[in-house]
């Protein structure tokens, strides 16, 4: 890996071209190295993963609303030019590959339940697979094309992660996404280098928004947001195909992101990317998540099934204390200062961004599943509205140190935990990553990324069109344009809900 630093730029400063971090990053997606057999297969993973959580979403509003806006922009041409619509039939309907990515991208975050990966920033990884397949389908390409462009994204997206907060500056983490995703289109459609360059640009442009998406009263937005980004760089690479240019120096101009938005004219940033001949290997530094929570909540979520069985009288506890990273803390803890994260009546989005509840259900239950965990009957349950109350997180420098800890094999996504009785008796107990995390207790492999498809997929999917899928991903380095298609799975049109509100949108 060889280090870029990235600074601000006065317009008076000469800035050559080749040293902007859109050039290089232009330059990683023109790259030629073969993917390693590992990182292919963990594409295949993360496809199967992805397919997993969106068909186990396709009926909740969100999904349906994206779905419906998606279908009023049918593709010209079914021969070319039209991507399908997961759950949907591809030979009833194919639409438009920016609507494509963003229906299929809102039903694969909407229950976040897919791959991550933590450092200064957050992310969902597998955001990029929705836009980069939907443009692989319309323009008639490979599995080859499509996992060669999956790996250029992951890199993108994993060394800007490490390097840049966004949140530190109440910017939401889509503005690495669009990014990732241009840089991804680029290597998939072959582009020239200048045209790649200039996408990228215009991605990081207009994907720069607020956190609020992610603070308070949480809204279905947070599902649409990675969609929209999605969306917004597939438009970004149209009009750079077209012969537009984009704002220059998008990163380092004295009116731009960096000076601006984040650290300001001072800021200095270290960025590692690849050498031109080394592989690709971001994308085995992610993970999925077991549970369908803020992967912060995982390795609790964890611990809470482990203390449930040492603390079988949960009435006896007075208080909980979380120790954890600040970001833990400051995002899904008490440090955030959201009161809606012990609101009973508050959105399966906020209380998924709540620690106090995810741990108060999973100590409770010992289980924890992505429906009946977020159910008004289960989150107005009096016993675990009362746990919930003793439950408080705070930040412990140890545990921010291991979240920022450069070596992947010494990074730390969980907590120290304080129980604490009413007869004065303390309990201490303490995880630090999660069980299916690469270094984790039963690391996730094909297998359990193929039980979680099953699993999510059992009540909308017959076992023969499970089997076929997971045989399809198997082979995907050797489909070909036409076999990419079966990677959208359909459901019978009659399962699929409608939002009865088509009829009030802007697009009929």
């Amino acid at each position: 890996m060889k280090s870029h630093t990235l600074r601000p730029y006065l317009s008076s400063e000469k800035l050559a071209k080749p040293d902007e971090l859109a050039y290089k990053l232009a330059t990683l997606a023109c790259s030629k190295v073969q993917p390693t057999p590992e990182a292919v297969q963990m594409v295949k993973n993360r496809i199967i993963d992805n397919t997993a959580v969106a068909i186990a979403a396709l009926n909740d509003r969100p999904v349906i609303i994206a779905r419906e806006m998606a279908l009023a922009h049918p593709a010209r041409n079914s021969q070319r030019g039209g991507s399908p619509i997961i759950g949907v039939d591809a030979s009833d309907s194919l639409v438009s590959p920016e609507w494509a990515a963003w229906a299929n991208g809102t039903a694969v975050r909407q229950l976040d339940f897919h791959d991550t990966f933590l450092a200064r920033d957050y992310s969902h990884p597998a955001d990029n697979i929705p836009p980069l397949l939907a443009v692989a389908q319309s323009r008639l390409l490979s599995g080859e094309a499509l996992i060669s462009a999956i790996l250029v994204a992951y890199e993108v997206q994993v060394a800007l992660v490490k390097a840049i907060s966004l949140h530190q500056h109440a910017i939401d983490h889509i503005a690495h996404l669009g990014v990732s995703v241009a840089a991804g289109l680029g290597k998939l459609l072959n582009l020239d280098h200048e045209v790649i360059y200039q996408a990228i640009q215009q991605a990081l442009h207009v994907t720069v928004t607020t956190r609020q998406s992610r603070k308070g009263q949480i809204s279905s937005w947070k599902a649409y947001a990675p969609a929209h980004a999605g969306k917004l760089a597939i438009e970004a690479i149209d009009r750079c195909m077209r012969g537009e240019g984009a704002p220059s120096p998008i990163y380092e101009g004295e009116d731009s992101v960096l000076a601006q938005v984040l650290d300001g004219k001072d800021a200095r940033y270290e960025i590692f990317l690849p050498e031109p001949n080394e592989p690709l290997l971001a994308i085995l530094e992610t993970y999925t998540k077991e549970h369908s929570a803020e992967y912060q909540a995982q390795a609790l979520i964890d611990l809470a099934f482990e203390i449930k069985a040492q603390l079988t009288d949960l009435s006896s506890i007075e208080t909980i204390v979380i120790h954890t990273s600040h970001h833990t803390h400051k995002v899904i803890g008490t440090g955030s200062g959201d009161p809606e994260k012990f609101d009973p009546h508050a959105s399966r989005e906020t209380l998924d961004h709540s620690i106090m509840y995810i741990f108060a259900v999973a100590l409770e239950d010992g289980a924890w599943h992505h429906i009946t965990s977020y159910t008004p009957e289960r989150t107005n349950k009096p016993s675990t509205i009362a746990l919930w109350k003793k439950i408080s997180t705070c930040e412990d420098p140890k545990w921010t140190e291991a979240y920022h800890a450069p070596d992947p094999k010494e990074k730390a996504f969980g907590g120290s935990v304080v129980v604490t009785l009413k007869d004065g008796t303390v309990h201490h107990f303490e995880k630090r990553i999660a069980n299916a995390h690469p270094n984790g207790k039963r690391p996730f492999i094909y297998e359990n990324y193929a039980h979680k498809f099953k699993t999510l997929t059992t009540d909308r999917l017959t076992k023969e069109t499970q089997d076929l899928f997971l045989t399809t991903v198997s082979r995907l380095e050797d489909l070909t344009s036409d076999q990419l298609l079966a990677l959208n799975v359909s459901i019978p049109k009659a399962t699929l809900q409608s939002s009865g509100t088509a009829e009030k949108g802007l697009f009929q």
